[in-house]
C-alpha cells in the first residue's frame, strides 16, 4: 500500500519556485518515495528518523528530506534545495 505525501510549508514554498520541468520530475520522486518510503537513506545523530533521497534535476543534485510514520501511513516532506548548506538548515527547521 501506497503512503500519503505531506508536506510542510518550507517544502512547498521552495518546490512552487521551481520551474515547471523540475517540479513534475520533483512530484514523480515524491510518488516514488510513497511507493516505497525506504528509498532514500536514513540519517543518523541530529537528524535521526530523517531519510534523504538524491535526485539529480538538470545536472544539478538535488535533495528531498522526509519522515515516515508507520502507524499513519505518511510521508512528511521536509526540505528540498541543493546539497550546500542543505544539512545546517535542515537541523535549524527540525530544532524550531
Amino acid at each position: 500500500m501506497a503512503y500519503t505525501p505531506v508536506a510542510v510549508r518550507n517544502f512547498d514554498r521552495i518546490r512552487k519556485k521551481l520551474p515547471s520541468a523540475l517540479r513534475v520530475e520533483v512530484d514523480r520522486q515524491v510518488r516514488a518515495i510513497c511507493e516505497h518510503p525506504t528509498l532514500g537513506e536514513r540519517k543518523r545523530s541530529d537528524l535521526s528518523g530523517v531519510f534523504v533521497h538524491k535526485l539529480r534535476l538538470a545536472g544539478q543534485l538535488y535533495l528531498l528530506a522526509y519522515w515516515i510514520d508507520e502507524a499513519e501511513q505518511v510521508v512528511t516532506l521536509l526540505a528540498l534545495g541543493g546539497h550546500e548548506y542543505f544539512y545546517r538548515d535542515l537541523k535549524r527547521y527540525l530544532a524550531a
